[in-house]
């Protein structure tokens, strides 16, 4: 086998916010990287970028093309290693690349969150876990970033030939750090804010499961007790415009940001005070890592990402149900106690540096590559 990687994905952005770095070790290792998704963002560390019209819904026609362009792809290039991401590109893939498995081909697949999973809609149970469990048996390494997961994956027996759980795809903590109190005002009033402002901040895609809607409705419970508080919510979607409309009609327009899409949220995180996490289901949220790594509490409704990370009264406050007085509560406790707010951070932080930092993923992930990068068996159809 060459010294080939083909890294799948549904969209290429997946590549350019989360696995740079491990494209770029590859690079460093003498090794060529190959990325397929859909996308025509020009990635760093690529030295050929596929283009394939991959969708995220399993039912659009368009991944039928998309199969058979990935499943040409693999078969032109001698891949060592295909490591796919995202459930659409972990389907396409692993399918695509039965036939190069029988000649050695070792095949990754980092589920970033299974879409059934403990209070899950049964629906999802119906379609998603036979399609997971089946695919196991054409997975070399199958890779989970939460306990849930993990244990799921191996309490039903999937077929991987290996099942490892690492800490989600690393955060940068020289990029995403804390600053110092008299420059978190500045960054306040730079951005257009008091230096006493009470802020909030959520970055996610507008949709049903992030649930921007949860805390728009809350803020309604803060605008008498803690006047001064905004919520900031950085992102894109195809409820943009709905929740827009809600904060409108709740009067509570002033009391929210809606800042789009952005590529600073490393200079927005510091300035704020606390982050929060409405969404319905996470496999480990990169937002609120990187929150933490800022030194932030956060404050966030119980589901399986949030709980992997949140310790409530040491980094922040997890609440059991959607309740938003009860949510509304936790945070004037922290918008009083700047000192609960500066120990939670201290932890939060703590917790990023020793266990989710790029560095420490980085190597988990080495120990996974290096076994397939190294090993020299004879391909299975050269066995009598």
């Amino acid at each position: 086998m060459t010294n080939n990687i083909l890294f799948c994905a549904t969209v290429d952005y997946h590549f350019k916010a989360f696995h740079l770095p491990y494209m770029k070790w590859f690079k460093q290792q003498g090794w060529n990287v190959d990325v397929v998704a859909s996308g025509n963002i020009k990635l760093p560390y690529t030295d050929n970028k596929y283009t394939i019209p991959i969708q995220r819904s399993p039912f659009h026609r368009s991944n039928r093309k998309a199969y058979i362009q990935l499943k040409t792809i693999i078969e032109q290039n001698d891949y060592s290693i295909i490591h796919c991401h995202t459930p659409l590109g972990g389907v396409l893939a692993r399918l695509a690349a039965r036939q190069a498995r029988k000649k050695g081909t070792k095949v990754v697949y980092t589920a970033h969150g299974f879409h059934f999973c403990k209070g899950a809609p049964l629906q999802n149970w119906l379609m998603y876990y036979p399609i997971e469990r089946y695919l196991a048996h054409h997975t070399d390494s199958l890779i989970t970033i939460n306990k849930e997961d993990y244990q799921l994956a191996n309490k039903h027996q999937f077929k991987a030939n290996k099942i490892e759980k690492i800490h989600g795809v690393g955060v940068d903590t020289e990029k995403f750090k804390p600053v110092e109190e008299s420059k978190k005002k500045k960054l306040k009033r730079s951005f257009g804010y008091q230096a006493d402002d009470f802020l909030l901040f959520y970055a996610a895609e507008f949709n049903a499961n992030k649930n921007q809607q949860f805390l728009i409705k809350m803020l309604a419970n803060l605008k008498k007790d803690v006047p001064r508080t905004k919520l900031i919510l950085a992102g894109e979607g195809p409820l943009l415009d709905s929740c827009q409309e809600l904060a409108g009609k709740l009067g509570v327009q002033h009391m929210v940001d809606f800042l789009g899409f952005r590529k600073d949220i490393d200079l927005l995180l510091p300035m704020c005070d606390v982050a929060v996490g409405s969404s319905i289901r996470e496999g480990l949220p990169v937002n609120i890592m990187e929150a933490m790594a800022c030194g932030l509490p956060v404050v966030a409704v119980d589901n399986r990402g949030h709980r992997e990370l949140i310790q409530t009264n040491k980094n922040g406050l997890l609440l059991d149900d959607w309740d938003t007085i009860a949510f509304s509560k936790q945070l004037k406790s922290l918008a009083l106690h700047a000192d609960m707010r500066h120990e939670f951070g201290l932890n939060g932080r703590n917790t990023i540096e020793t266990t989710y930092s790029i560095s420490n993923v980085m190597d988990e992930k080495i120990a996974i590559y290096q076994p397939f990068m190294t090993e020299q068996e004879e391909p299975m159809w050269a066995v009598q």
